[in-house]
């Protein structure tokens, strides 16, 4: 009875290691898989992570390009309109230049005229080198209010005339594409 007790002991010995084994390669795949998710887990949080750095990158870069655009513009606009302000001091100077040459050349004095008319001949080349150009709008043009500055409104001289400009009080002046003194005109009515 010994015996048998002894190979009983022994099979159930030899069950509960086969059990045990069974168990601690079944805990061991358990482990090994809990890795496994926890690399993914942690591999797919990087990619995710390289992800959002990489949109990050791209929009900083994309701001950054749209400021060297933007502040290049802004570059060229200044240096085209930098003289603006002393061309704007200069108009009334043109002005009155204008008038004095329709008084000058009533007097009898020619070589007043043609020393004052070099003169005025010398402002409006440097001023025309500057960039600064008369804007053309004479007598008998349709008033536009985009490029003309109506004072007032008179009857018109004649039926031809109603909505157009009767007379150009004011010369307007335009710097590049921008004008800096619109034209005042009298419109017929």
């Amino acid at each position: 009875m010994k015996i048998k007790n002894i190979f009983k002991n022994k099979s159930e010995m030899d069950t509960e290691s086969t059990n045990k084994e069974v168990i601690e390669n079944e805990t061991e795949n358990v482990v090994n898989e809990i890795e496994t998710a926890e690399e993914l887990s942690i591999e797919a949080k990087l990619e995710e992570d390289l992800a959002n750095e990489k949109d990050k990158f791209l929009r900083l870069f994309a701001e950054f390009e749209n400021f060297k655009k933007r502040t290049t513009k802004e570059r060229i606009d200044l240096f085209r309109t930098a003289n603006q302000e002393v061309l704007q001091a200069m108009l009334p100077v043109l002005d009155d230049f204008d008038r004095a040459m329709v008084q000058i050349s009533k007097s009898e004095d020619e070589i007043l005229l043609k020393g004052v008319e070099l003169i005025y001949e010398k402002l409006k080349s440097t001023l025309v080198s500057k960039g600064l150009e008369q804007v053309d709008i004479k007598a008998g043009d349709v008033f536009d209010a985009d490029f003309a500055e109506a004072i007032t409104q008179i009857p018109a001289p004649s039926p031809d005339l109603k909505g157009k400009i009767v007379d150009v009080i004011e010369k307007g002046y335009k710097l590049g594409d921008k004008i800096i003194r619109f034209p005042k005109v009298v419109i017929g009515q």
